[in-house]
């Protein structure tokens, strides 16, 4: 049977018109492009510090009509989703990994922590290491990527791949080999469930690539969300790269708190760190986005447990002590964690240049801290919020909100409702009118509150990319609107998020109408981009369409939610699958305009990268297509390569 990229090329002049936008099929591309420099992708967002940001000039916004697939690779590491397992549903695998280029070698990881080594020229397989992840235990397969250490030296595991599991397992293998380091903990791996609490082992995990900082491997952990209050503890912890020995260990707990359970192991309940990690090699700090205190929904038991909670918090690299942290959400009870990695840049401001963290939140507000203090940048005002929580429950008077960089979402009102039709639109109305809804930060409630925007954002996990030297920040936003409803513990019976130890159960959704359809008017997500410095939007766009989520003739509509980011590249081009669309996209940085489109498998739900290897080589760019673990597309294995056609290469 023809592999995908066969049949893809063999239909090239039929589906002309599909897959390339703004260039006439009849045309010819030029002879041959500009040569382009050695482009690096070596860290998951390309540098330690997270910019999604490739310093490739071969492919242009006037040259990248011509884009066409040049390899695929398929792990074979796929899982259809079913209500098996311990009780909780299984759901399908989701495909999130961006790969990392090392030398002429790309790395990347499969849902359930394969590691594969592929010639990144050709995409022909070097190598590939299975740790044996039980497929049958974990609810949301995901692995997001896998890091490199080199010690400059030559001999067996001098260049070390590490790697995070869904088992809580960090592996160090042999870069060229693939085979595992054995001076490295046990075997080569190091067992991350050491110290922790008693769990289910469903319930702790890693699914985002090991943060390094010389010669250590930092991780933080998943910790299923909704289960409990005593969950497994959020410590983040940093290894010798070289033995997998325990450096330091930092749990998120306040000042003056007992950090240890009685049984020694560490303090449970603590929040998290599910999301990247971002390095400062030079002020040997380490900054990691932290995730809102178990559970999500109530907090009335926290007791402070949360100071560190949706914060962006800077750790000395060496003890893991902390040089500062910045809280984007006091007392949050909204699963507005922070969500992305903290993003590294230089900004210049009114002529200095200005070390800074750029940090997108689930509300789709953009806070820019002072790298070495973690004061903001530009003016942050606490503002009050919705008052008057459920019984037993508190809340913070105020919140924090950026005045510089433009918040991206608008307020939602019942006047914002509307629907395909007018039995529709009234349906959606009546579900508004019922709903607690007050604005952003509408505390939950036994009646119903509106979750706008929704827990999963805003921006989520796969922004920011930015533009190093247009000093242009590009972030994917949702804009649906959610709900929220608490249920007394008396009527919850099975439901899945318990949140046990609180008087609460949860139940998180959509504001839909009967046919499954927003209640909003598209977009319901966009592609924005922001200038930093002048706080200003640039342009705003709605990404992807129905195409492959609706039936006929609902084709049409544009700006639907997806999973995943962008990246961009130094001659002015922004790519980005994400949306729900089996699409894949290149986005002029100027102007928005949609430049290049090819057709995908199924949904590329992660962040693309790109690098050249050599100077007389091509660009390439890679996505992995692999749709959503929530079900809306179909599972998938499909590593994309494109680049500009060979006999035109310099």
């Amino acid at each position: 049977m023809p592999s995908y990229q066969d049949r893809w090329i063999a239909l090239g002049p039929m589906l002309c018109a599909v897959t390339i936008i703004a260039a006439g099929c009849s045309d010819s591309p030029p002879a041959s492009f500009d040569g382009g420099d050695v482009a690096t992708w070596t860290a998951y967002g390309a540098t330690p510090g997270g910019t999604h940001y490739s310093t490739g000039t071969q492919i242009t916004p006037e040259n990248v009509r011509w884009l066409e697939p040049v390899w695929e690779h398929r792990s074979g590491d796929i899982r259809q989703g079913s209500m098996e397992g311990d009780g909780l549903p299984l759901t399908q695998s989701s495909f999130q990994a961006t790969p990392i280029v090392i030398d002429d070698t790309l790395y990347y990881c499969s849902p359930f922590n394969k590691v594969f080594a592929l010639d990144a020229e050709t995409g022909i397989e070097k190598w590939r290491f299975d740790p044996q992840v039980d497929r049958t235990t974990y609810v949301l397969p995901n692995c997001r990527g896998v890091s490199s250490w080199r010690s400059g030296k030559a001999g067996i595991c001098e260049h070390r791949i590490l790697a995070g599991t869904l088992d809580a397992r960090l592996i160090a293998l042999d870069a060229e080999t693939g085979e595992r380091c054995s001076d490295f903990g046990d075997n080569g791996e190091v067992d991350v469930t050491h110290r922790i609490s008693r769990h289910e082992p469903v319930e702790y995990g890693i699914t985002s690539p090991p943060a390094i900082l010389n010669d250590t491997v930092i991780t933080g952990s998943m910790v299923l969300d909704n289960q409990r209050t005593d969950a497994p503890s959020g410590v983040v912890r940093a290894y010798d790269v070289r033995s997998g020995e325990l450096l330091w260990a930092w749990n998120p707990i306040p000042p003056g708190m007992e950090p240890f359970n009685e049984d020694g192991s560490f303090r449970s309940g603590t929040t998290n760190v599910w999301s990247i990690i971002a390095v400062d090699e030079e002020r040997n700090l380490v900054f990691v986005p932290t995730g809102n205190t178990n559970p999500d929904f109530y907090g009335g038991h926290r007791d402070g447990l949360d100071y560190y909670s949706s914060s962006v918090v800077a750790l000395n690299g060496d003890t893991g002590e902390v040089v500062w942290h910045y809280q984007m959400v006091h007392h949050d009870l909204w699963d507005y964690d922070t969500p992305a990695q903290p993003t590294l840049i230089d900004l210049n401001i009114d002529g200095e240049t200005v070390p800074v963290v750029v940090q997108v939140t689930k509300m789709g507000m953009t806070f820019v801290l002072h790298r070495e203090t973690g004061e903001p940048v530009f003016p942050v005002e606490e503002r009050p919020v919705p008052q008057n929580p459920v019984p037993g429950e508190y809340l913070s008077p105020t919140q924090p909100f950026p005045s510089h960089i433009p918040h991206l979402l608008p307020a939602f009102t019942a006047e914002d409702v509307s629907g395909l039709t007018f039995w529709d639109e009234g349906a959606c109305r009546d579900q508004a009118n019922a709903l607690r809804n007050e604005g952003i930060y509408t505390p939950p409630s036994i009646a119903g509150s509106v979750l706008y925007p929704t827990n999963g954002g805003g921006n989520n996990w796969g922004s920011p990319a930015i533009h190093i030297d247009e000093q242009v920040m590009v972030v994917l936003t949702w804009r649906t609107v959610g709900t929220v409803k608490l249920t007394p513990r008396e009527g919850c019976g099975n439901n899945f998020q318990g949140q046990h130890g609180t008087p609460y159960c949860v139940d998180t959704g959509f504001l839909v109408s009967p046919i499954g359809m927003p209640c909003t008017e598209s977009p319901w997500a966009t592609l924005d981009a922001i200038d930093l410095a002048a706080g200003e939007i640039r342009w705003s766009v709605p990404l992807g369409t129905t195409r492959d989520i609706a039936p006929f003739p609902f084709w049409w509509i544009k700006g639907v939610p997806g999973v995943g980011g962008p990246m961009v590249t130094s001659s002015g081009l922004v790519f980005i699958g994400a949306a729900t669309e089996h699409a894949f996209r290149a986005h002029d940085l100027a102007t928005g305009e949609v430049l290049w489109k090819a057709e995908l498998p199924t949904a590329a739900n992660s962040v693309p990268m790109s690098y050249q290897v050599r100077p007389a080589g091509r660009q390439y760019v890679v996505v992995a297509a692999g749709g959503h673990w929530s079900g809306l597309n179909p599972p998938g294995d499909h590593l994309m390569a494109f680049a500009l056609p060979a006999g035109n290469a310099p």
